[in-house]
């Protein structure tokens, strides 16, 4: 399976406020309608505190 599209990710963590841990992005992510495997995907991210979009994309982009 392919890993889902860091852009159309991102549009799912607009208005996030940084910095903001991996369980933040995931429930942010799901309140705004995520599909499944972005949400997966993004509970595959270290667990640590990302200090904005651009770390988010760095670490989705390694899964």
């Amino acid at each position: 399976m392919s890993a889902p599209n860091p852009i159309q990710m991102q549009k799912f963590l607009s208005g996030v406020d940084y910095p903001a841990g991996r369980d933040d992005l995931v429930e942010h992510a799901r309140k705004k309608g995520a599909p499944d495997d972005i949400v997966e995907h993004l509970r595959q991210l270290p667990d640590r505190t990302y200090d904005g979009p651009n770390a988010v994309s760095q670490e989705f982009a390694r899964i």
